[in-house]
């Protein structure tokens, strides 16, 4: 009953105000954080001469992430309070997902840790040879790889909900909750691609049809309302209250 209280206390302005601004961080970190270019693909030596030549930046795009993560969090249990009055059972489900997928990817974030700690430790020199060490963090960045496609497999099942719930509403636009949902099968797409098609990862047009543009086009827009509009209504104050 106390936790319920509290949850009452928090309106949807402000819950909508927290996941905007949740939003945000996420675009800013998660945008800082990539590491696109650092593997090249079938030739370990040059991987690894570039991340031991941008390592400062290598280890702030790892942490840059775990800023992004932790937003990730935060937003979850934002949407959570600012859908409970449509479906509290689905919003507590859409909130799982999400931090099962916050949960993978700070597990995931490991693998990089390993890459960089094996080609930086000076013990490592020291028993393994040149090749050997080049080979064994270029395995730990393939694997990196792989764990975010496993996480968006959950992240794409938060957004399906997340757009059922909005589109299920009567006080958020439904046309976020469709972009959402097409987002959401674009993130299945390219995550089981990449798992049963060897030719997949290849195309880079793949990728930006069928889940960077969606995504990108969804989720700004639902940000962009969540900041300007979110919560405004006195009848959406009113049904989340009821519903705590």
């Amino acid at each position: 009953i106390e936790m319920t209280n509290r949850i009452a206390d928090i309106s949807l302005r402000q819950a909508a105000l927290v996941a905007g601004f949740g939003y945000l961080i996420i675009f800013i970190f998660g945008g800082f954080a990539s590491f696109s270019g650092i593997s090249v693909p079938g030739n370990a030596a040059a991987t690894a001469d570039n991340i031991m030549a941008s390592e400062s930046l290598f280890r702030m795009g790892i942490a840059s992430w775990l800023f992004a993560l932790t937003a990730d969090a935060i937003v979850a249990w934002a949407l959570y309070v600012f859908l409970k009055p449509v479906s509290k059972s689905l919003s507590l489900l859409a909130a799982w997902l999400r931090l099962v997928f916050v949960a993978v990817f700070v597990l995931n974030q490991l693998n990089l840790v390993f890459a960089w700690q094996i080609l930086s430790g000076s013990d490592y020199a020291t028993v393994f040879e040149p090749n050997q060490l080049h080979a064994q963090a270029m395995l730990f960045l393939n694997a990196y790889e792989y764990g975010m496609h496993i996480s968006f497999i959950f992240f794409g099942l938060h957004i399906f909900v997340l757009g059922y719930l909005i589109f299920k509403s009567d006080y958020i636009p439904r046309i976020l909750g469709v972009l959402l949902i097409i987002a959401s099968v674009g993130y299945q797409i390219d995550s089981f691609g990449n798992f049963l098609s060897s030719s997949y990862a290849n195309n880079e047009a793949l990728f930006l049809v069928f889940v960077a543009v969606p995504a990108v086009i969804a989720e700004f827009s639902l940000n962009l309302w969540l900041l300007i509009k979110g919560g405004k209504d006195e009848q959406q104050e009113k049904r989340a209250l009821e519903s705590a």
